[in-house]
């Protein structure tokens, strides 16, 4: 058998050859060679302290050394200095994002993290300097899971299941999501952000990173953990109008990546974390956990199978044509759907998800660059002259991420079923 856990420890080493350290910690290029980023230096995206998730997976598989620890340790810090002048809130380089690297290394400071993005709403949410656009208001917000009003309340869900009072955020996040809810008479939908704040029409991308799949999925395990059953019902309501999106037939289900989809989108349908099945099958798992027994006449339980059915069929990992499955990482590529069979797996003890993550792992392992003692990872941008992209060093797009895959796939396979629960994962390991 492969060794994946070899080829883990490998690519973990070339990351760590990627940090670097200045006056204020430790920071990575997004790609090898890169420059210190102007922004987002210290986010769980492409910043260091994404880094902080690939060392709790390490810390399920071996012990860390003493170098780790002090990289750990040194996140940690970088990490809580910035938390008292942070003024984004998002999951994947704000405060929601600080309290995820700092609960991942098992170090204080989420509290603080969270007070903070209570103290900083304003009436209509957290707007954020990515907003500021010609096709926005002013102060627009955002309503997603991972740039908007449900990554605060995801985030303050995950600060409470940490023994964190984090009921003022949660409370504040989920009654802004309910006022910028529509009513439809499918049931209800969520704007990425909400029409009122746009100079156009919007442009709906449904899925479970920045859009509805995600936010109902946030309203129903906020339902469950906070006492507020009318959350669950809109988490419900929410899939009820989600499942009406997409296209069910023998191959699975799957909803579009963009509504209004034209072809200067790409594919119509995709199948990763961000905006694909393995994302959105988060939903039916939130609505599991919260109790939900039918979505449209099926239950959660089904409509997950489903979704995760659409992945399966779909010819990943594959690259089909030029264009098709051109990623490895996890937010948009192999990587990121191999966690989430892992995750079914663990739940269900399903041996088709755990076939198919393995075969998604044998993929990693083949499209591995080996340089020296190094390995990483180049993905594709196939419009471009040279469509090799420079390999990526962090969590979501890089190296970090899939060594933390393979690491997890070595641990499975060796007989373990322990897992790391994430803020965007804990309700899917659950029953």
């Amino acid at each position: 058998m492969t060794s994946y856990a070899g080829l883990a420890e490998v690519a973990w080493t070339w990351v760590l050859d990627q940090v670097q350290w200045d006056d204020d910690g430790p920071w990575i290029p997004e790609a090898a060679g890169g420059e210190k980023p102007d922004e987002y230096r210290d986010g769980m995206h492409s910043g260091i302290g994404g880094l902080a998730h690939t060392l709790a997976e390490i810390r399920l598989t071996r012990p860390w050394t003493p170098d780790e620890q002090h990289l750990a340790d040194a996140i940690a810090d970088r990490i809580r200095t910035t938390i008292p002048g942070e003024t984004s809130i998002t999951y994947f380089d704000g405060l929601i994002s600080a309290s995820g690297v700092l609960t991942a290394l098992n170090e204080p400071g989420s509290a603080a993290a969270v007070e903070r993005a209570a103290e900083i709403a304003t009436p209509d949410g957290w707007p954020e300097s990515f907003l500021q656009k010609d096709a926005y208001l002013p102060d627009a917000v955002a309503n997603d899971a991972t740039l908007g009003t449900a990554a605060a309340l995801l985030g303050a869900l995950w600060a409470h299941r940490h023994g964190e009072d984090a009921q003022p955020l949660a409370d504040r996040a989920a009654d802004l999501l309910l006022g910028e809810q529509e009513e439809l008479p499918t049931g209800l939908n969520w704007q990425f952000v909400s029409r009122r704040f746009l100079q156009e029409q919007p442009l709906q991308m449904p899925n479970f990173s920045h859009g509805l799949a995600g936010i109902a999925a946030a309203l129903a395990v906020a339902g469950v953990e906070f006492e507020r059953p009318e959350l669950v019902d809109a988490g419900r309501r929410g899939a009820e109008h989600l499942v009406t999106l997409g296209i069910l037939d023998d191959k699975g289900f799957r909803v579009p990546r963009v509504i209004p989809w034209s072809e200067r989108h790409g594919d119509e349908f995709t199948y990763n974390w961000c905006h694909g099945g393995a994302g959105t099958a988060l939903l039916f798992s939130a609505l599991e956990y919260a109790g939900v027994d039918q979505v449209a006449g099926d239950s959660p339980l089904t409509w997950r199978r489903r979704c995760l059915d659409g992945v399966r069929n779909s010819g990943i990992p594959e690259r089909l044509y030029p264009g098709f499955w051109d990623n490895d990482g996890r937010c948009c590529g192999t990587a990121g759907v191999g966690d989430a069979f892992l995750d079914a797996w663990h739940r269900d003890g399903d041996p088709q998800d755990l076939e198919f993550a393995v075969r998604l792992a044998d993929a990693v392992v083949e499209r591995a660059i080996h340089d020296g003692p190094s390995a990483y990872w180049r993905f594709i941008e196939h419009r471009n002259d040279e469509p090799l992209l420079p390999p990526g060093v962090g969590w979501m797009q890089g190296a970090a991420g899939i060594a933390a895959f393979l690491f997890r796939i070595e641990r499975v396979l060796d007989g373990s079923h322990e897992a790391v629960e994430r803020m965007d994962n804990w309700w899917a390991l659950r029953r």
